[in-house]
């Protein structure tokens, strides 16, 4: 047979995954000779030998690669051969304005358990095992290629036992960089056993975790859980639980299972099952018939798991709207009013990550918040400049994009807090710097106010300054690939329109450039501004009911009905304001503790197989309120928050069949509302239109800088 020798570049997320010794192996499994290194931008191969061999190569580099591998691109080139002898992995190599894509943090395999589980291994309850297939990745790089000196890493010197099994190619841990063990690793400032002990006598602990501190309580015990609450100023949103054995607090499809299990283990949200009540404290997640579930996914957790044996709380260590911490000594500062315990350890974390949050609805797993596991995996688009764009003001995430790849950054939080808007920047900075991004457009929100905005005109004195619900629609557009044309629906809480008025229930036909708005929810006054989207009785009474609700002094309810009245509030087409007065008009809530906390709460309260409709336009949402003022005193609470979930997606389909388009992108906060989202796929699905809806990033704002980017591109 013929000598041949070709050389590869390979792209994709290819660094930090195992791919060097992987190709290393096959190569040394067809006889092959050659070399391959990583580089700031792709993965480079040579390989020589035979004809067929080389052939057999190609296709197992692709069909074989590691789990945690994702090859984009894979392009070869004939090259001379050059004789030689054996495979050789290469030095690393930096090119200046090259990139690569970096793994999100994987959870811990089961060869890794395996050993953290047998008495007899080296590493036996050791909490930072992991090898090419797991472990730490993103929240520990500091810089490209992924090589330990580029690492947090760096400052363990590993043993001679770690050093044999990283240059040993049969070994898992061949090239592994976070490699370590007990004699030479990161260590934990206290036995798991301890903090175990102390979740058991009820007290609140602090552990550092991949992406920062969790606090972490016995989610059976409800004075412990009301007093997390209590500390960490969080009256009523859910929290968070970590079990190995989630099937016995929850119903759970093959799907869901297949979420809870991927290595990125987010948060899952599972409907609860019929399981005894003293099983989870109510307090955990009042009054929703889902829970917030994930497995144990890092040695740590699962040894604490095992030791404690019952569900955990396991929720950000931060105050309400504040960023995560990540350093031992910020964490002492920050939550030492809230945990009574600090597990601490000494491995740097190099930037912040909350857990994920994904929840299976409209046969998709769809990311309700992107961040630790997902983050930074890219998504493709089309081929373009630079483009930086810094998303909304709540919910806050950015994207970096260059060469067709657009960068999501993770969940930051909401940029009223000065130290969140720090952990903003600072992790923008640090995409720019790793996937070397140098921004010629910069795409930002219409809202000349907005910290993000600020910080775009910052980069760019003249940003690419895009509509909120456009770019709502144009997430949906960039993550399935669309082209031309679609009717785009936007439901949100709030976005500038271009006739400064605040949107949030739209239909536009757009595509990647351009919107023209055909239907909206009708316009009402917004009597208090920002406070409706807390107080929902002030937008019942924009809608127009006469008696105060529930719970709501009768004296201040008249004077809002008479500021509704009067043409001098702010005006809005906002769904979540819509959301919030029914929410009010049954008695489900008049006062949110959190954001969307009355529209969570009417889907949770809504009747499972109630299919009546009132036959509205968007533009009458008005008169749909009026309707279920009317039947409030003799219909149920649940039925009646069906019949409007039920209405509002019917509306919705009505005003895509009119833009006679065979395509609906669904996009905005309101579409995560599991109901709402599926009801009006079905009807899509029965009126012949095909709907679309954000699977990747979050269909709230946190996905809005994705949308930006592609409108910015197009600009």
């Amino acid at each position: 047979a013929v000598t041949e020798r070709i050389a590869l570049t390979v792209r994709g997320t290819v660094q930090g995954v195992g791919f060097r010794p992987f190709v290393y192996r096959l190569a040394r499994r067809h006889a092959l000779t050659g070399w391959v290194r990583n580089s700031s931008g792709p993965v480079e191969i040579e390989v020589e030998g035979e004809g067929p061999q080389l052939h057999l190569f190609l296709d197992e580099l692709r069909s074989e690669a590691p789990p945690l591998a994702r090859i984009e691109s894979l392009v070869p080139v004939a090259v001379c051969v050059v004789g030689g002898a054996g495979f050789r992995i290469l030095e690393s190599e930096r090119r200046e304005g090259d990139f690569q894509s970096v793994s999100p943090d994987a959870a811990t395999c089961d060869d890794c358990l395996e050993e953290i589980a047998d008495p007899d291994d080296r590493r036996y309850r050791y909490p930072f095992t992991n090898c090419t297939n797991c472990g730490p990745r993103f929240t520990i790089i500091e810089a490209l290629p992924y090589d330990r000196p580029n690492t947090t890493m760096r400052e363990f010197r590993m043993c001679a036992l770690c050093q044999a099994e990283y240059d040993d190619p049969g070994d898992r841990r061949f090239h592994a960089q976070p490699n370590a063990c007990p004699a030479c690793g990161p260590r934990l400032s206290m036995p798991i056993s301890e903090a175990a002990d102390a979740l058991r006598r009820g007290l609140i602990v602090a552990i550092k975790g991949l992406g920062g501190y969790q606090l972490a309580c016995d989610a059976t015990n409800h004075s412990a859980v009301a007093r997390l609450r209590q500390r960490k100023h969080r009256p009523s949103k859910p929290f968070a639980v970590m079990t190995g054995d989630p099937g016995r607090i929850c119903d759970i499809r093959d799907e869901e299972w297949s979420l809870l299990r991927s290595s990125a283990r987010p948060i899952v949200l599972l409907p609860r099952s019929a399981a005894p009540a003293d099983v989870l404290a109510a307090s955990v997640a009042p009054h929703l018939r889902e829970l917030g579930v994930m497995l144990p996914y890092t040695p740590l957790h699962h040894l604490l798991a095992g030791d404690f044996g019952a569900p955990m709380v396991m929720t950000s260590g931060n105050l309400s709207e504040e960023p995560i911490a990540i350093d031992n000594t910020e964490a002492e500062a920050r939550l030492g009013d809230i945990a009574d315990v600090f597990v601490h350890h000494d491995r740097r974390i190099a930037v912040r990550y909350d857990d994920s949050v994904v929840r299976w609805a409209a046969g998709a797993g769809r990311v309700q918040r992107r961040a630790r596991g997902l983050a930074p995996e890219p998504i493709r688009v089309p081929v373009g400049p630079p483009v930086v764009a810094t998303g909304a003001h709540l919910k806050a995430a950015f994207t970096v994009a260059r060469d067709g790849r657009a960068f999501v950054g993770q969940h930051v939080g909401d940029l009223d807090e000065l130290l969140t808007r720090g952990a903003y920047t600072t992790a923008l900075a640090m995409y720019q710097e790793l996937f070397d991004v140098r921004p010629l457009r910069v795409g930002c929100d219409l809202h000349p106010d907005y910290a993000s905005t600020h910080i775009a005109e910052a980069l760019l004195p003249e940003p690419v300054r895009v509509q909120h619900h456009h770019a709502h629609v144009a997430s949906v557009l960039a993550e399935h690939g669309l082209t031309g044309e679609v009717a785009g629906v936007a439901l949100d809480g709030v976005g500038l329109g271009p006739d400064g008025t605040v949107w949030g229930g739209e239909v536009m036909v757009c595509d990647a450039l351009r919107y023209r708005r055909v239907a909206h929810l009708a316009p009402m006054s917004l009597p208090g501004g920002d406070l409706c989207a807390r107080q929902g009785w002030r937008m019942a009474a924009a809608y127009g009911l006469e008696v105060a609700p529930p719970g709501v002094d009768a004296r201040r309810y008249r004077l809002v009905r008479q500021l509704a009245a009067s043409g001098r509030a702010p005006v809005t087409t906002s769904a979540g304001r819509l959301f919030d007065a029914v929410a009010s008009l049954l008695g489900v809530l008049q006062e949110s503790s959190y954001e969307g906390e009355a529209a969570i709460r009417l889907e949770a309260i809504a009747s499972e197989g109630e299919t009546e409709v009132i036959e509205v336009e968007l533009e009458q949402s008005d008169r749909l309120f009026s309707e279920l003022a009317a039947r409030r005193e003799r219909e149920s609470v649940g039925k009646l928050a069906a019949v409007f979930h039920n209405s509002v997606a019917a509306a919705v389909v009505l005003a895509c069949r009119r833009t006679g388009l065979p395509r609906a992108a669904l996009s905005g906060g309101c579409f995560q509302n599991k109901r709402l989202l599926e009801t009006t796929f079905t009807l899509l699905r029965e009126a012949g239109i095909t709907p679309y809806a954000n699977e990747r990033v979050p269909a709230n704002d946190g996905g809005l800088s994705l949308g930006q980017v592609l409108v910015a591109q197009c600009s």
